[in-house]
């Protein structure tokens, strides 16, 4: 059994990250008498002059509610490097960091975050020192897990959103175009445009055409509906271009809102504005269901520290937690089937993905005389 275990945040900030610190911290101490050291800045904290505090069941009482994490967190850092284009792990950092676990007196880790997380997680692993994950990101994206925490608050988020859109969309008879988070993956754009009633969707998992953006433009105001809603996903990509970029060095996504708002403004003559949801989707409290899933992976975590497994991370697979090797949770992205239920649901209710079979399907569009007008 541990004496003292670690706890790190890393990635992107989501909802949930606190809840599943305060389950790691009273489970260890309340049920199996470990004492708990917070390492701050994620896996920044042990490099250099160490950042860590004593985490007690006092100083994680109230946290339960409350949205980013305590510990702080990092998406860039030092243990990995580019390497003729590539990306591959520093030994360096790794030894330092476990050099400085061991002054630190941790026996074991517990890591929270997504895959570049779990992914230096897993190096750790690999040297030999105990280590358990614990999948957290919005975008939903984690292979061997049914549900990461974070996506269900951002996904609340997104479609409140939508909701409002639907409103001032209608009342203008405006063409309104949500961005939403997501990286390579649509599982935030897809899920809330089907609770927030988009009539297109645009997912990274299938390349849109504006020819079908416009010809369901055209379709809804044949039908008497003078305004659309269009979510995209900030990975999605045009046929037979690639990804949008706000910062293509730092390779950051972003700016395809605007892109398709300014396209279908230019097509249809139909004015068309753009919200850009951006970190509100993982900013604030987590929703129930985030609390509790944190809850529960942050106390299942533990449990399979105390049960001697090491190298795992803990999964939501048929409602139930269990464990799953590092190296397959992080074997590859989880994406959209594009012939999934949800894809096969959202068609079957008239929503377009603006795929270029699609548009073979409608009367040519009819924008000429609008466009003259304006």
């Amino acid at each position: 059994m541990y004496k003292q275990i670690g706890i790190l945040t890393g990635g992107g900030d989501a909802p949930g990250l606190n809840a599943a610190i305060r389950a790691v911290v009273r489970t260890a101490i309340g049920e199996f008498g470990m004492t708990c050291i917070g390492i701050e800045d994620s896996f920044e904290g042990i490099l250099g002059e160490t950042h860590s505090v004593n985490l007690t069941t006092k100083s994680v009482s109230g946290i339960l509610p409350r949205g980013g994490t305590i510990l702080g967190t990092r998406n860039r850092g030092h243990f990995v490097k580019v390497v003729n284009g590539k990306q591959c792990f520093a030994e360096i950092p790794i030894s330092e960091a476990l050099a400085n676990l061991d002054i630190l007196g941790i026996e074991a880790l517990i890591a929270i975050g997504g895959e570049g997380t779990l992914l230096i997680a897993e190096q750790f692993h690999k040297r030999g020192f105990p280590v358990i994950g614990v999948p957290k990101t919005i975008d939903n994206d984690l292979a061997a897990t049914e549900l990461t925490f974070g996506f269900m608050t951002a996904l609340d988020i997104a479609t409140e959103a939508l909701d409002r859109l639907h409103t001032t969309a209608a009342s203008h008879d405006r063409v309104m175009v949500l961005e939403v988070m997501g990286r390579n993956t649509g599982w935030i754009a897809l899920q809330a445009g089907l609770a927030g009633s988009a009539d297109i969707i645009l997912i990274p998992e299938i390349p849109f055409s504006f020819d079908s953006i416009v010809r369901k433009v055209q379709a809804r105001e044949e039908q008497g509906s003078r305004f659309t809603n269009i979510v995209v996903a900030e990975g999605a990509k045009e046929v037979g271009k690639g990804e949008i970029y706000q910062d293509q060095e730092a390779v950051r996504l972003g700016g395809l809102g605007s892109y398709v708002s300014n396209h279908v403004e230019l097509l249809t003559g139909k004015e068309s504005r753009c919200v850009v949801l951006g970190h509100l989707q993982r900013g604030g409290s987590p929703n129930a269901f985030d609390r509790m899933l944190g809850t529960n992976f942050g106390a299942c975590a533990v449990r399979a520290l105390a049960n001697g497994e090491t190298g795992s991370m803990v999964a939501l697979q048929a409602g139930t937690i269990v464990t799953v090797p590092l190296s397959e949770a992080c074997a590859n992205v989880k994406t959209v089937p594009v012939d999934g239920q949800l894809v096969r649901t959202a068609r079957d209710i008239g929503i377009s993905f603006a795929a270029p079979r699609e548009s073979k399907l409608a009367e040519p569009a009819r924008f000429e005389a609008r466009m003259t007008n304006n």
